[in-house]
């Protein structure tokens, strides 16, 4: 059912989905009548996700594209098995196996496949136009709490630059991150993988400030008291709404990060732009004082944050992502 012509048109499709730092974790491999899962062990984030959950999530939303991907073409996933607990080998463990079938119809949402993004720069205040479509986006998604007022959005954007700098001050989150980093186009995975200057949203002044910022300048303007302030970017998520992604409590990564992709996507179909703050829901402080404030509906966890409105500007143009041949192994 999947020949090799197909099978790189589809992942082709589910590349886009997003990851973690853009690290692109998901490899693929035909096994029959299926297809395998796999994770690449070489592209864990150690430090900002030890236990690997957040790889899982972007297991999860590569799946799910997947699937949007297959539904595209009349076909569906019509069975995933969780291969939890199998050995790696040569440095790729088994993460599920899907099995095709035949039988699909066309996925509201792959529309938004294409145009989504992380937008990281400014959103333009809350008009009519964006009330609009965060009404739109409230139908359309029960797994997002939406925060609209300024006056509630203003502490939120507080709490996000104190748990990012919470993150910031521990020097080998620091380190995986800026391992992560693409701030000048001369590096050579710059449209490959990770987080690049135009994805970021800066400029090249602003990219050469950040990588001295969080690199070697980091300890020094740390205990000058400047760090903080040199790394805030309150401005830029107080601009915009708030959206709190909640799942069912216990629910599997992997499920959960099919979910977080199709938020997202709901997010760009209904005409808005996002960027996760994912720092809000992985500190446990910052967790704790959002739901808090905010309650969740009974029986759901915070996942990730997201902040989204209208860009103030056209978005980041083509995505960083792996040539095809190299996640089909």
């Amino acid at each position: 059912m999947l020949d090799r012509t197909l099978l790189e048109s589809l992942v082709a499709e589910a590349r886009l989905a997003p990851s973690v730092h853009n690290i692109q974790p998901t490899r693929w491999r035909p096994d029959g009548a299926g297809l395998l899962v796999l994770e690449d062990m070489a592209r864990r984030l150690p430090a900002a996700d030890p236990n690997g959950h957040d790889v899982r999530l972007s297991h999860g939303a590569a799946i799910e594209g997947f699937g949007l991907a297959l539904a595209g073409r009349g076909l569906r996933i019509a069975a995933v098995a969780m291969l939890d607990g199998l050995p790696e080998e040569a440095g790729l463990r088994p993460v599920a196996r899907l099995t095709v079938a035949a039988g699909a119809s066309g996925d509201p949402l792959a529309a938004a496949v294409e145009p989504r993004s992380s937008w990281r720069g400014r959103f333009r205040p809350i008009d009519a136009a964006a009330q609009e479509a965060l009404a739109r986006l409230s139908e359309s998604t029960d797994d997002l709490l939406l925060i609209r007022e300024p006056e509630a959005v203003a502490p939120i954007a507080a709490l996000a630059d104190r748990a990012g700098f919470h993150f910031l001050r521990e020097d080998d989150h620091r380190r995986e991150l800026l391992h992560w980093l693409r701030l000048s186009r001369s590096h050579p995975d710059y449209g490959r993988d990770g987080l690049n200057a135009q994805a970021m949203a800066l400029g090249r002044v602003e990219a050469l400030a950040a990588g001295l910022v969080l690199g070697r300048l980091f300890p020094l303007l740390d205990r000058l008291g400047l760090a903080a302030a040199l790394t805030a970017e309150r401005g830029k998520t107080g601009s915009g709404a708030i959206g709190l992604f909640h799942r069912p409590a216990g629910e599997d990564a992997l499920i959960t990060g099919r979910a977080f992709y199709r938020a997202w996507l709901a997010i760009a179909a209904a005409g808005l732009a996002a960027c996760p703050i994912s720092v809000l829901a992985d500190w446990p402080e910052s967790n704790r004082a959002l739901v808090g404030a905010h309650p969740l509906p009974a029986g759901r966890r915070l996942v990730n944050v997201f902040r989204l409105g209208i860009p103030i500007s056209a978005a980041a143009g083509q995505r960083a992502r792996l040539p095809v041949g190299e996640l089909i192994v």
